[in-house]
């Protein structure tokens, strides 16, 4: 047994026979709106002009179609696709790791990369590890923190307040 003659699986706009309203919004190819009219008959005239009658906008009441070439929609649908994909920045976390007892140069060395970091858009966390008696002095590293909130206060805002994880302090930064 056959099974029945089904359209095949559309990707992109409908076209031609593939539209299935049978009243349509037609604008022509020098983009002159020409009024609702059947879908056959608009079809027909875009045949005159070479062309193939595209629905560009299917939800519309009723729907709008356009005298396009299909092959060069979806070609320039599908580079400017490409080309919005190939500008999205995505925006990702660098970790800077610090000890509570750093050293003032050691301390501008790791400051001066955070903000490169959010100067390029990108999250930053900042991990304070405590090792040893360190661990008993806390706000060491809570003043640490405060001076680095302090540092970056004009480029940057606190995503993730200091808090604690096991033998480290964590906080995360990110651009304004």
């Amino acid at each position: 047994m056959r099974r029945p003659m089904q359209t095949p699986a559309m990707n992109g706009p409908r076209f031609n026979e593939f539209i299935q309203s049978q009243k349509v919004r037609v604008i022509d190819h020098e983009g002159e709106n020409l009024g609702v009219m059947y879908t056959r008959e608009a079809i027909e005239q875009a045949a005159e002009h070479g062309l193939d009658l595209v629905e560009v906008s299917p939800n519309a009441d009723p729907p709008v179609a356009k005298f396009l070439d299909v092959g060069k929609f979806k070609y320039e649908a599908q580079k400017k696709a490409n080309l919005a994909r190939k500008s999205q920045k995505t925006q990702e976390i660098k970790e800077i790791k610090m000890r509570p007892n750093i050293d003032d140069h050691d301390y501008d060395t790791k400051m001066k990369k955070v903000n490169d970091f959010i100067g390029e858009g990108d999250k930053v966390k900042i991990t304070l590890r405590f090792r040893g008696r360190e661990l008993s002095h806390g706000q060491l590293g809570m003043n640490l923190l405060k001076r680095v909130q302090d540092d970056v206060a004009e480029i940057a805002k606190i995503e993730a307040y200091p808090r604690m994880e096991g033998r480290q302090m964590l906080m995360v930064l990110a651009p304004k």
